[in-house]
């Protein structure tokens, strides 16, 4: 793999692994505040984020040293209202600036398997943007989001809201290969 493709792989592991981590602490918070399905939504994304960073990390099983990894990550966890404002901010960068740049520097590099592992996570992280959107507007108004079912792609990390597709628009995948939260 080229350096600089394996660098922002390196790099959206970590932030993948990051934000896995933070979303499952805002669910916690989001359920003692008793928003259960803005708590539901944290979970199911943060099992996206856990897909997208081992899809990354595949990528990289032909590094043995340890390498510094530098992530852009939202901090300063709080009230749920401020969680989705984090967690809005973080796919924002996601979707405007990391991976649009990741994916291009992946092409010009002629890394087809980063550039697939890249451009499922995008794909995602633009749903994801969505869905918390909509969840901070029903906290902002001191309800619970209206989610019915959420699905998550097990292949890819597409995530879902309503009903469980027959087939991953991202990846392809059958929907058997979505797990409900």
């Amino acid at each position: 793999m080229k350096l600089i493709t394996q660098e922002n792989m390196m790099s959206a592991f970590a932030g993948e692994s990051q934000a896995h981590m933070r979303y499952l602490h805002f669910a916690e918070i989001a359920d003692k505040e008793g928003f259960k399905n803005v708590a539901r939504l944290f979970r199911a994304v943060a099992f996206s984020e856990q897909v997208h960073a081992i899809n990354h990390l595949k990528k990289l099983e032909h590094l043995k040293d340890g390498f510094v990894t530098v992530a852009h990550a939202p901090f300063g966890p709080g009230n749920t209202s401020k969680n989705l404002e984090l967690a809005i901010m973080g796919e924002e960068f996601e979707t405007e600036e990391m991976y649009p740049a990741y994916l291009e520097i992946a092409k010009l590099q002629g890394e087809r398997m980063a550039e697939m592992s890249f451009k499922w996570a995008f794909e995602s992280e633009k749903e994801h943007a969505k869905l918390f959107r909509r969840a901070k507007e029903a906290v902002d108004k001191g309800e619970d989001a209206p989610f019915k079912g959420i699905y998550v792609c097990e292949i890819c990390g597409y995530t879902v809201e309503g009903e469980r597709p027959d087939r991953c628009p991202i990846c392809g995948a059958s929907g058997e290969k979505f797990r409900e939260f």
